[in-house]
């Protein structure tokens, strides 16, 4: 793993760079041949029994712990779709887990949403100096996990109970599109939870896909996006967090905010090795994906029957085997600084 001090290969910082990423085609030959409960027993095994179990619906499992405040299922077919874009991560960032400048032995880390947990794992393997807490609303962490490193059960949309109050020298979220109801509460709950000084660093991909040189024109690649924004509205949780993130975290009060954009290609289509690869594995990513980013939303709030459903997702599938069609994502990692003094508010 490279030193969180390396340069990254590949970021755009938006307040410099051009709207389109300039990716290289790859011209040779074939592309795609490279890539509040009693403190009683009952009452305890209740509680437990209502976070460890699932729900079951279009054969896929999900969350039964506030079942529905999240879209994606939990089943091992996810779970592999989330570590498989943990490693792309990793990838685009040249094997460092985070952009934000912190502390080199940060002492109390908390990541939100974690999924699987590998993200939080692997950074309390590099910093054991940090004892880091990782939520989730599924189960779906392993229980064999480094001594610095606790799960929990959690919404973190609900009131923080963490305590001390102030504590956190780092928060971190990844992907937690489709979430977040109020992303100015959840801030202001990131906010709070922070020390003075210390930082939040929120990681998105974008939904919508894009192409520079006009061959996504009329595929259903590009269906995908506006369908998602649809959803994501009608859900009452945001799918557009990645195009929103940076004036949100400057208008609740971070301070020193950054934001980079990493383009990542739908498919092995870039010249680019680097590109190359990443777009090898963000197209497996997709086809092992769709279904669970698509049935819960598209059933239950856009009205589709399960068998148009499929029919759309087979023939998005159809169009990530067509290398002449260059499709992208924007990725946005994207940081800020807790003030290390509260700015008094002047008498009216």
């Amino acid at each position: 793993m490279a030193e969180q001090g390396d340069t990254q290969p590949g970021p755009r910082d938006d307040s410099t760079a051009a709207d389109e990423p300039a990716i290289q085609v790859d011209s040779g030959s074939d592309a795609d041949s490279t890539y509040g409960w009693d403190d009683d027993s009952n009452s305890t095994q209740s509680l437990y029994s209502s976070i460890t179990k699932h729900v079951y619906e279009n054969g896929r499992r999900y969350h039964s712990y506030r079942q529905g405040a999240y879209w994606g299922p939990n089943d091992e077919i996810a779970q592999e779709n989330l570590d498989l874009y943990h490693h792309i991560f990793s990838m685009m960032l040249g094997g460092r887990l985070y952009l934000a400048p912190i502390p080199l032995n940060p002492q109390r880390v908390l990541d939100l949403g974690t999924g699987t947990g590998i993200w939080a794992m692997d950074f309390a393997d590099l910093h054991p100096s940090a004892a880091v807490i990782a939520t989730d609303l599924s189960p779906i962490q392993p229980s064999l996990v480094p001594p610095n490193l606790e799960f929990q059960i959690d919404d973190f949309c609900e009131q923080w109970t963490f305590s001390p109050p102030a504590s956190f020298d780092f928060i971190h979220a990844r992907c937690i599109y489709g979430c977040v109801a109020d992303y100015p509460a959840l801030y202001a709950e990131v906010l709070a939870n922070l020390k003075p000084g210390a930082w939040f660093e929120h990681a998105e991909i974008s939904v919508v896909p894009r192409c520079a040189d006009g061959s996504m024109d009329g595929s259903n690649i590009g269906k995908w996006g506006p369908l998602a924004l649809e959803a994501g509205v009608k859900f009452g949780k945001s799918f557009g967090i990645a195009e929103d993130v940076e004036g949100l975290m400057r208008a609740s009060g971070f301070v020193n905010v950054r934001k980079h954009v990493f383009p990542w290609p739908i498919g092995p289509w870039p010249k680019d090795p680097v590109l190359k690869s990443i777009g090898a594995y963000n197209r497996l990513g997709w086809q092992q994906g769709l279904e669970g980013w698509a049935l819960f939303l598209f059933t239950k709030y856009l009205g589709w029957r399960i068998e148009e459903v499929q029919v759309l997702l087979a023939q998005i599938r159809k169009d990530l085997r067509n290398s002449s069609i260059h499709a992208y994502q924007n990725v946005v990692v994207c940081y800020g600084q807790k003030p290390e003094k509260e700015t008094p508010i002047s008498p009216s």
